[in-house]
């Protein structure tokens, strides 16, 4: 087994604000995990506490049912990748994979095993003898992680491992990692700040701001309900309009909507998901402001409610000063004025 569990995690660097502010959460065996959420929220300080490498303020840390607050990093059985790859120039790509197994006095058999069958499942089996500087980005990533895997260990933790690495690169690196992971069958915690890696590759997610985690679901709970208005801002494109309601009626520029159950809401947000704002039957009218391409689609950029937002249309659609939106309150979600909290 190799289940992590937090309960009630405190860390505060001065005594006075908490980094991470009573995190409870079980990742459950075998699972892939991502902690997601702007910079600063927490996600990668809560790797590093799981690892050892910071001391908790308060809380518990359960690896594989042991408490492990008092353990030393080297006894907790976990590898860490880390976004700088963290690779000894000086050593060559099998040296630099054979490391941490002759720090723990592997003999020579078991450690040209274990770094020959790794090599093999990276493709790094031409490159064994090269140095890092001879290397591309993708290729010392996957040498960071074959450094992971001859460990075997029983947790693996990842903090931002493709944010150094192009666009295309990345995309065929989150496909490796998914891989590696399905083929190792061990626990994955991987942190980023990309919603897009977080949404194709966890098992499940963890939205975190301000050290508190605001949701944790599945990918496709997670997007389609969302618990609070941060959570559906960070995750995909939402756009918030502001609106008066009056015994459950509502206007987005000058058309009335209405929803029963917002019947003793006096404000509210409504948000919309950009991929949704033609697909409703109440046609709106939006001047238009900016048009990108976005690969096989395009994104507008305009205005409702004096609140900004953006819509996505075909490649062959003919942009002119206004744009047609279809809107439905069944594609809306509502979220209180004031906390943010979702209200339907």
């Amino acid at each position: 087994m190799s289940k992590v569990i937090l309960k009630n995690l405190i860390k505060s660097y001065d005594g006075k604000k908490n980094v991470i502010d009573g995190i409870n959460l079980e990742i459950k065996d075998k699972e892939f995990i991502v902690l997601v959420g702007s910079s600063g929220c927490g996600k990668s300080t809560i790797l590093r506490l799981i690892s050892g490498l910071e001391d908790i303020t308060s809380g518990e840390i359960y690896i594989d049912d042991k408490l492990v607050n008092n353990t030393h990093p080297k006894d907790r059985d976990i590898a860490f990748v880390f976004q700088s790859y963290a690779l000894y120039p000086h050593m060559n790509v099998y040296e630099n994979m054979s490391f941490g197994l002759k720090m723990r006095k592997f003999d020579k058999k078991t450690i040209d095993e274990k770094v020959k069958t790794a090599a093999k499942s990276l493709n790094l089996e031409e490159l064994l003898d090269r140095k890092p500087k001879q290397l591309s980005g993708g290729q010392r990533q996957r040498v960071a992680l074959g450094r992971a895997i001859v460990r075997n260990p029983k947790v693996f933790l990842m903090d931002e491992p493709l944010s150094n690495l192009d666009a295309n690169l990345r995309v065929h690196m989150r496909a490796e990692i998914k891989r590696l992971h399905r083929n190792l069958e061990t626990t994955f915690v991987y942190v980023t700040h990309d919603q897009t890696e977080a949404l194709t590759m966890g098992d499940r997610i963890v939205v975190l701001d301000n050290g508190v985690i605001q949701q944790v679901a599945s990918p496709e709970e997670i997007y389609n309900n969302p618990k609070n208005k941060f959570v559906a801002g960070f995750i995909g494109q939402m756009n918030f309009i502001d609106a008066a309601v009056n015994e459950g009626k509502f206007f987005i520029e000058d058309k009335e909507f209405y929803d029963s159950r917002l019947e003793d809401v006096k404000e509210v947000v409504i948000g919309i998901r950009a991929e949704k704002m033609t697909s409703g039957n109440i046609p709106v009218m939006a001047k238009t402001d900016i048009v990108e391409m976005s690969g096989g689609e395009r994104n507008v950029y305009f205005s409702l409610n004096n609140c900004k937002c953006s819509a996505k249309f075909p490649l062959e659609y003919k942009f002119k000063d206004y744009v047609e939106l279809k809107l439905s309150t069944d594609n809306m979600y509502f979220f209180n004025k004031d906390n943010g909290e979702r209200i339907l």
